[in-house]
């Protein structure tokens, strides 16, 4: 077996990252233990453009790429990645394990051009104490109704004479803009990632209305500077914007369940799923996957590395150990999230408990019960400049008066552009 992936002395090793965390250095192990022999370069840190365009330019890109499943578009356009088709027939991939949004994100003309690694999910967070203040309950924040919704953020902002003290309900612009667009039935960019949509009457109402959330607090210059700047705004450690008071309730990834449970496991608070105008429960789902450089020289071993990987007994294996450690050191843990179904279905059903996640078991199941609803952007040629565009435009709304018909419509154009230019 190893003479067919090109065996050295050297066991396989990480080309940067070498400060990999247990969730990584343990599914890595599986690989070793199972190949010895085999040399295999790979990127465990986050993906970093310049490195990566470097090592191409210069013939010796890593055999495998851990890259975020929002920029891959860029990279499969500009013929930089490897299709993994004959890569996942031969070696018995089955693709059926990941979950279908994060497949849908590494899908480019029929054609996988990644492995699902981790995946997020949205769901929103509410503070009960201040919703206890102003009289409401959790059930009260609705996103399916957007007029009822206006006047819960009124209610739960607060004001010192002009001075904002506590935000409402924050929309969480402009990294939210396709999942309000997305409760309004809209998407903002076509399913096979090579038309904008942005210039869609639904996506402009959509941001009109977030907007507006921002906006009822008096401007976007405060509301932001609170965010960003007042008390609570730190977004780690024991002084939050849920400890501080500081804001009614938002959208979030489920990441920051784990990190409220640890700095904050006695804040009360409660969890809503994020849901459309119809009433459906909806998530925006985002993450990473693993590709392959087209100029890769060990193809075979990197595939057979993305396999092994990926499999829910590696990722078990992982959140074991971080499971142990965390009951070790009197820390709460409230999961591990990845791509693969079959691999969260034992990690929830056998390692997070009650008991480890504390007040934040409840949004721990609300996340599972929601991920599989969420949906991904597909992968878009030219995909940071697409998501700078829109996002600028999101800007020109908030801090310019500019009306979103308009601000979309330009960028909508502006962003075409750049999708053809990529192709």
């Amino acid at each position: 077996m190893g003479g067919k992936y090109g065996c050295k002395p050297a066991p396989c090793e990480p080309a940067e990252g070498e400060g990999a965390d247990e969730i990584a250095r343990v599914r890595y192990d599986q690989f070793i233990q199972a190949y010895p022999e085999v040399d295999v370069t790979f990127t465990e840190a986050d993906f970093d453009a310049q490195t990566f365009l470097t090592a191409v330019a210069a013939g010796s890109p890593p055999d495998v790429v851990r890259m975020g499943r929002d920029v891959m578009g860029t990279y499969i356009a500009n013929g930089a990645l490897e299709p993994l088709d004959t890569c996942i027939a031969e070696f018995g991939i089955d693709m059926s394990q990941y979950r279908e949004p994060a497949v849908t994100g590494v899908t480019y003309g029929g054609s996988v051009y990644g492995i699902p690694e981790f995946y997020d999910s949205r769901i929103i967070l509410i503070n009960d104490s201040v919703l206890e203040e102003v009289g409401l309950t959790p059930e009260d924040i609705d996103t399916s109704d957007w007029e009822n919704l206006s006047q819960i953020n009124e209610q739960l902002m607060a004001k010192e004479g002009d001075q904002i003290t506590r935000l409402g309900f924050d929309p969480k612009l402009p990294e939210f803009l396709p999942l309000w667009a997305k409760a309004n039935g809209a998407d903002i960019i076509s399913a096979d990632g090579l038309t904008s949509q942005l210039d869609d009457p639904k996506v402009a109402e959509a941001l009109d209305y977030a907007a507006s959330l921002i906006l009822a607090h008096g401007n976007a210059a405060d509301f932001l500077d609170l965010r960003s700047t007042g008390p609570g705004s730190a977004f780690f450690g024991p002084e939050n914007q849920f400890t501080e008071d500081t804001v009614g309730a938002f959208p979030m990834e489920q990441w920051y369940l784990n990190v409220l449970a640890n700095d904050t496991p006695d804040e009360e608070i409660s969890f809503q799923p994020f849901r459309d105008r119809q009433g459906n429960s909806i998530s925006l789902s985002g993450g990473s996957a693993w590709v392959i450089p087209a100029a890769a020289k060990n193809k075979e071993a990197a595939c057979e590395f993305m396999r092994v990987i990926t499999l829910p007994d590696s990722w078990y294996a992982a959140a074991k150990v971080r499971a142990d450690k965390r009951a070790a050191d009197g820390e709460a843990f409230t999961g591990v999230y990845s791509g693969n179904k079959l691999a969260d279905e034992r990690i929830f059903g056998e390692l997070v408990t009650e008991e480890s996640s504390g007040a934040y078991y409840e949004g721990v199941q609300l996340v599972l019960e929601t991920a599989d609803l969420g949906f991904s952007l597909p992968p878009i040629p030219a995909a940071e400049e697409f998501s700078r565009i829109w996002g600028e435009a999101v800007q020109r709304v908030l801090n310019e008066g500019v009306s979103a018909a308009d601000a979309l419509a330009d960028a909508d154009l502006e962003a075409q552009d750049a999708i053809d230019s990529a192709q």
